[in-house]
């Protein structure tokens, strides 16, 4: 039975681990043929061992700044060049400092909208013709973030460049859909990564998000995986210019 990305190419950002790993794994696992990159040589390989275990399609690159405009040119150029198609582009890789105003720095902030909306932005507009060609589809990881406030951490610079990759996926579906490019956003609550081990740790931390939660557990970075697979896949051929929130409904009340 073929998978549910047979015969795509599709580049992903942030392959080292946590949801990034995921999709990658899971992508190649349906039939794609993956191209990932990261900063992190080390995860990132690991993350193509795994896939080479698993006998999917997945290389990497790393490491590579994809904030930096030739950089991420230059490797969906490669990317393009060797499989000569890029159908689906998953926009995860970010970096973000976090402090309350008095204490966000201007180095906090243009650190965090470089690596969480330039990113984006060189490696969207550098993958555009090639999606264009094949009507693919651009998937940005946002966050619940975008959508509320948050007492726990100070999340003031986070927050605003994943409410700007809301507004960017809009535009981008509205510009794209003629070319039948669609254009859609995740935006996870708490997900269990090697990221967010630290606050999970934390006592009373994990229960109190658990209880926060009306599925009651905390996200994994498989559940977003697997939500980025159907959109990827021709199974959303009609979902375009919208956000999708995975936060086991701890935003819906």
């Amino acid at each position: 039975m073929a998978g549910r990305l047979e015969g795509k190419v599709a580049l992903v950002t942030g392959i080292a681990g946590g949801q990034g790993r995921a999709a990658a794994l899971l992508f190649a696992a349906e039939g794609a043929t993956v191209v990932g990159a990261d900063l992190d040589p080390e995860g990132a390989g690991e993350t193509v061992r795994l896939g080479a275990d698993a006998g999917g399609g997945l290389t990497g690159v790393a490491p590579v700044d994809l904030a930096d405009p030739d950089r991420s040119a230059r490797w969906v150029a490669d990317a393009a060049e060797a499989h000569g198609q890029i159908d689906v582009l998953l926009n995860n890789a970010s970096a973000a400092r976090f402090a309350p105003i008095t204490d966000l720095t201007l180095d906090d902030w243009h650190f965090t909208l470089r690596n969480e909306l330039d990113l984006v932005f060189l490696v969207t507009r550098a993958a555009w013709p090639h999606l264009v060609a094949s009507g693919g589809v651009v998937i940005n990881t946002a966050s619940v973030a975008a959508h509320r406030g948050n007492r726990t951490v100070s999340m003031l610079a986070h927050a605003t460049t994943k409410g700007g990759l809301l507004a960017m996926t809009r535009q981008l579906a509205v510009e794209g859909g003629p070319h039948g490019v669609r254009a859609v956003s995740i935006s996870p609550g708490v997900v269990e990564t090697p990221a967010t081990a630290d606050l999970l740790s934390r006592p009373g931390v994990r229960d109190a998000l658990v209880a926060e939660h009306l599925v009651p557990r905390i996200g994994t970075a498989q559940d977003v995986a697997e939500l980025a697979l159907f959109v990827a896949s021709d199974a959303a051929r009609h979902l375009t210019g919208t956000d999708i929130v995975l936060d086991g409904g701890a935003s819906s009340y």
